[in-house]
C-alpha cells in the first residue's frame, strides 16, 4: 500500500520555522519531521511514499534527490570532483515527489495523485504531526469494517486547564491540561485510510478541502468509520510544538515498535 503525505502547505501558524523552508521540512532532532513521519509508516512495513508538494517544494524535492550525500560520510577529491561514501543509507524507501499546486487544498492535492495511486487503498496523513498509532491494527480495522474511509480519533490534552464550576459559580475542580471536552472529545486526527471510491468524492479544484464537504458526504452515506486512539499524537501547530517535539525526540514516543 502506498502512503501519501500531504506536504504543500503553507505553514502559516507557524511562520517563524517555516519562512525559508515548509513546515514538513522543519527539523526535529536532525531531521525533518516528514521524514519522523515516514519512518513511523516504515516500521510496518509500508515504505512506497507518495508526497504531495506545493509550498517551496523544491527544497523537500531537493532533499530526497540528495539524501545519500546528505545522510552519509564523504570523501570528495577536489580536484577530480570524485566522491567516495564511506556508508550507505538504511533506508530502503521509494519516494514519489509530485507538484500539486502552492495553493491547492487537500482535497484537490489527493485526486491529482490518483494516477500514482492507482486502484489499491492507500494510507493518508498530514505532513506535520507525529503520532503511535498502530497502523496493522488500523488496517485490519478497515478491512473488517469495509467502508470507503477510516481515520484516526484522538482526544489530545488540551493547552489550558479547564474549570469545573459549580453552584453559584464556584469553582469545584480545577483539570490541568485537561483531554478535550464535547460530547465525546475526539478529534480528526489524520492517519486515513481510503479505498479507491474516496475519489468520486473529490475534485482537482485548488478549493476543494477534504475535511469539508468530501468528509461530510462520506459521513452522510454512511461511509465513514474512526479508528480511536488513546496513545501518542502530537501536531506541530505551533512554536511550543515544535519544541516539545524536539524535546521528546530521544524517546521517539511516536514510534510504536
Amino acid at each position: 500500500m502506498k502512503v501519501v503525505i500531504l506536504c504543500g502547505g503553507q505553514g502559516t501558524r507557524i511562520r517563524e520555522l517555516t519562512d525559508l523552508i515548509p513546515k514538513p521540512m522543519v527539523d526535529i532532532g536532525g531531521k525533518p519531521i516528514v521524514w519522523h513521519i515516514m519512518n513511523s509508516y516504515a516500521q510496518f512495513g509500508f515504505t512506497d511514499f507518495i508526497l504531495a508538494l506545493g509550498y517551496k517544494g523544491e527544497i523537500i524535492k531537493n532533499y530526497f534527490l540528495n539524501y545519500q550525500s546528505l545522510s552519509q560520510d564523504l570523501t570528495v577529491n577536489l580536484k577530480t570532483g570524485s566522491v567516495k561514501a564511506h556508508k550507505s543509507s538504511s533506508e530502503n524507501w521509494n519516494v514519489t515527489l509530485v507538484d500539486t499546486g502552492e495553493h491547492a487544498m487537500t482535497g484537490s492535492r489527493i485526486k491529482q495523485l490518483q494516477p500514482y495511486i492507482g486502484e489499491e487503498s492507500f494510507f493518508v496523513t498530514y505532513g506535520d504531526g507525529l503520532s503511535n498509532v498502530n497502523i496493522e491494527e488500523e488496517l485490519n480495522f478497515h478491512n473488517n469494517h469495509k467502508k470507503i474511509a477510516t481515520l484516526v480519533g484522538v482526544n489530545p490534552p488540551s493547552r489550558f486547564g479547564e474549570l469545573v464550576i459549580g453552584e453559584d459559580n464556584k469553582v469545584s475542580e480545577f483539570i490541568e491540561k485537561a483531554e478535550t471536552s464535547g460530547t465525546q472529545g475526539f478529534i480528526n486526527g489524520g492517519f486515513y485510510i481510503l479505498n479507491k471510491e474516496v475519489f468520486e468524492y473529490i475534485n482537482k479544484n485548488e478549493s476543494c478541502v477534504f475535511e469539508k464537504d468530501p468528509l461530510e458526504n462520506l459521513v452522510r452515506d454512511d461511509q465513514l468509520q474512526v479508528f480511536k486512539h488513546d496513545g501518542f499524537w502530537q501536531c506541530m501547530d505551533t512554536y511550543r510544538e515544535f519544541q516539545l517535539l524536539n524535546d521528546l525526540v530521544n524517546d521517539s514516543p511516536w514510534l510504536s515498535k
